[in-house]
């Protein structure tokens, strides 16, 4: 549950509206501090409408602004919230609150703050909830023995506002950038343009890409390479203990200044620990994971020297907050990571990373860890299909599934979970509220139940991901193969403005968050084992960071040579117009030419293999309606039904199989009897190529056919090659043989 509004002493008494719950009490008896709710900055309209009441009282009505909605919304539960957004309106009109304040008496509206100690849980309550704080109480002792990098202030209208340091690093001017209406309508349909080019670290066959101008050159220039420098020493001393001699030109410290220019990225030919880029895999994830606690603790840094500096001036000024936007330093809510993950095996992986790269003074205490590793730990469930084949000499059997399936599922396979984490200036805390987390790391279909709760429960809201600065997708190849509508779904959430006011100080908002362009802000980075049309979409049209882009660009040599069988592979180009016709091309190119040659044929042992359920569904009605002989190895395949249909179909009861790629990715069935492949539709994971055509039985009339277009060269070029796969989308010719 959230944290209740406290008494405000010396507050103004007011009749309580009928709407509101009783049940959101207030706690009297808690001590509080001066953390005020307070209302947004008023938008243009209302600034309008003031000047002219002076001149004329004529009253012009006028649309009211994402801002204006949500200041009534919260206004009308909360009176404190109008009275707030009245006095940042006085602020700006520089106008004087004094007669004003006099004639209300009252003081700041305060917030509990309980123990950190306190155990928490999932917050779905529509109470509101903590405010965003950073370390509750803290003093400044705490600050500087914190943040031991501090540079000399600079000082605005008398007060010291950002340190020389932080006004520098790219975290400030990012933050501090104000984007203007005309910029923000511009991303909305921005068409990106790659200006510059170079080579791929320690990639001989790539090259990163990006928009603007390119940074990477001064990154060597940047002090620490623009870390903190307490996580900058401990991530040093973490490299050397694990046998790194030179950080500087290592793959980490590169992909984190890649990280660090706050552009949004796309990396889709990361080398994944399953096959065998256990080194490659982890040096990203180091990178990602310290830019994230970089911004996490840049984040707090501001927050707390803000809080003293406020602290201070009010004991010298009426007024609760100095003029001016360099106290303007919070969003909607506390979180500002997202990591989005497919299974819970690797987000133990990545948490215990992430808790390794913190300075050992920063984590003294780790709450909840046992649980941790007794919930994302392995379940111990055995492969049914591989205990039934288990020997009795336990020694001598070797598992039936290849070792990058092993490395994958080994662990705990859930792909539903969710949990905060919690920074204190000495503790880590796991399974915060997650109103009250820094991070949040969850998979996509954790998150959607959640999103579809609200959907049936107006109470619940899923504002925690309203503020969100860094999005990170890892292992976006693994949630292809879950549910990548999911996926979207949960990115089409993020930064919308809250439903609810969750306690925060709204007087400190950024004017960006006000205005609506927080996802103008929010920088994506999206990490995979190959690159799709989906991943290309969603990086195109929903990520719009106005630092820009940057992603990869790859050649491929291709797997042709891992097939170890003499067969005949023809590939057979059909035609299409656009990406949306692409189906039904494929479709009607697969009943008019290869279809009657089936139909025709008495040998049986053919499979058809198909990537997307879709597909599956669609060559399932056509055979129904041919009154064909054939079974299915889909998606939602019952166990029972999938040991018949491998064994009618390997006794040649039943003349086609129908395999889908995704159960073939879960499952990795070795399908016996064999003698001709279809691909329907080439595999996204290049591996499966050699596997599936490995599978045909040795015989001098086995072949393989392989259905594509020009729209499919992505899949198309990991499979032959770049260059074939050039060739094969512009050539005249329509077929191409492989031997």
């Amino acid at each position: 549950m959230g944290k209740q509004f406290a008494t405000k002493r010396g507050l103004k008494r007011h009749k309580t509206p009928d709407r509101v719950d009783s049940r959101k009490h207030v706690k009297k008896s808690q001590h509080v501090k001066e953390d005020d709710t307070r209302a947004d900055s008023p938008g243009e309209s209302y600034r309008e409408e003031s000047n002219d009441d002076e001149a004329s009282e004529e009253v012009i009505y006028k649309e009211p602004t994402v801002y204006d909605k949500l200041l009534m919304k919260l206004g009308s539960h909360n009176r404190s919230v109008a009275d707030a957004y009245n006095k940042r309106q006085r602020q700006e009109e520089g106008n004087s609150d004094t007669e004003e304040d006099e004639t209300e008496g009252s003081e700041s509206l305060s917030v509990s703050n309980e123990e950190d100690g306190e155990e928490e849980t999932d917050n779905e309550s529509p109470g509101l909830q903590e405010p965003i704080t950073f370390e509750d109480a803290e003093t400044d002792s705490d600050v500087e023995a914190f943040d031991t990098d501090q540079d000399d202030d600079i000082s605005v209208n008398g007060l010291s506002t950002t340190d020389d340091s932080a006004g520098t690093s790219s975290f400030s001017k990012h933050v501090g950038y104000v984007l203007s209406k005309g910029e923000a309508e511009e991303l909305s349909n921005k068409k990106w343009k790659y200006t510059w080019e170079v080579p791929a670290f320690d990639r001989s066959n790539g090259k990163w890409m990006g928009t603007g101008e390119c940074f990477l050159k001064d990154a060597d220039m940047i002090p620490n390479y623009g870390l903190k420098q307490k996580l900058y020493k401990h991530w040093l001393d973490v490299y050397r203990t694990c046998g790194g001699n030179d950080f500087n030109s290592s793959r980490q410290r590169w992909f984190f200044s890649l990280c660090n220019s706050y552009r949004d990225i796309l990396h889709g030919n990361k080398k994944p620990f399953y096959h065998k880029g256990l080194e490659e895999d982890s040096q990203i994830m180091d990178a990602y994971l310290m830019h994230s606690l970089n911004h996490i603790f840049r984040t707090r840094d501001l927050v707390t020297k803000n809080d003293s500096k406020i602290s201070k001036y009010q004991e010298s000024a009426k007024e609760e907050i100095p003029p001016g936007d360099g106290f303007l330093d919070q969003g909607f809510t506390r979180p500002k990571v997202l990591i989005l993950l497919p299974l819970r095996s690797i987000a133990l992986r990545v948490i215990k990373r992430l808790i390794q790269l913190i300075p050992e003074t920063s984590k003294v205490c780790v709450e909840h860890i046992d649980r941790f590793y007794e919930e994302f730990g392995s379940e111990g469930v055995e492969d049914d299909e591989n205990k039934d084949e288990q020997p009795q000499n336990i020694k001598s059997w070797k598992p039936s599934k290849p070792s990058d399936h092993q490395a994958l599922f080994g662990g705990n396979p859930s792909d539903d979970f969710m949990i905060g984490v919690k920074f204190t200036r000495r503790s880590v805390k796991l399974y915060g509220d997650f109103y009250s987390s820094d991070i949040i790391v969850a998979s996509p279909v954790a998150l959607i139940t959640k999103i579809g709760k609200t959907e049936m429960n107006k109470e619940l809201d899923t504002d925690y991901l309203s503020s969100i600065e860094v999005l990170i997708i890892d292992h976006a190849d693994v949630i292809s193969m879950q549910n990548w509508d999911f996926l979207k779904s949960v990115i089409e959430q993020l930064n919308h403005i809250p439903s609810k006011q969750h306690g925060t100080n709204i007087m400190r908002i950024r004017q960006w968050y006000l205005d609506g362009y927080a996802r103008f802000y929010r920088q994506s980075i999206i990490l995979g084992y190959y690159l799709n049309p989906d991943m290309n979409a969603l990086f195109n049209h929903h990520c719009s960071n106005y630092e820009g882009k940057v992603k990869l660009a790859s050649q491929f040599k291709g797997v042709l040579p891992k097939v170890l069988l003499q067969v005949r592979q023809v590939y057979e180009r059909f035609d299409a117009d656009s990406v949306a016709d692409v189906d039904d091309a494929r479709l009607e190119y697969f009943t008019k030419k290869v279809f009657p040659k089936i139909k025709d044929s008495i040998q049986g042992g053919i499979m058809l293999f198909v990537s997307s359920y879709f597909e599956f569904v669609r060559l399932r009605n056509f055979l129904k309606s041919q009154n064909a002989s054939f079974c299915l190895l889909g998606d939602y395949t019952d166990q029972r039904d999938i040991s018949r249909a491998r064994v009618w179909f390997f006794e040649g009861k039943r003349k086609i199989m129908v395999y889908t790629e995704r159960i073939h990715f879960y499952r990795r069935y070795k399908i016996r009897g064999i003698r001709n492949m279809i691909i329907y539709s080439l595999p996204e994971r290049k591996e499966f190529y050699p596997e599936i055509v490995n599978m045909l039985e040795e015989s001098d009339e086995a072949t393989c056919t392989v259905l594509f277009s020009r729209f499919d060269q992505l899949r198309l070029e990991r499979i032959v090659g770049s260059a074939s796969a050039k060739q094969m989308v512009k050539s005249e010719k329509g077929v191409f043989v492989f031997c």
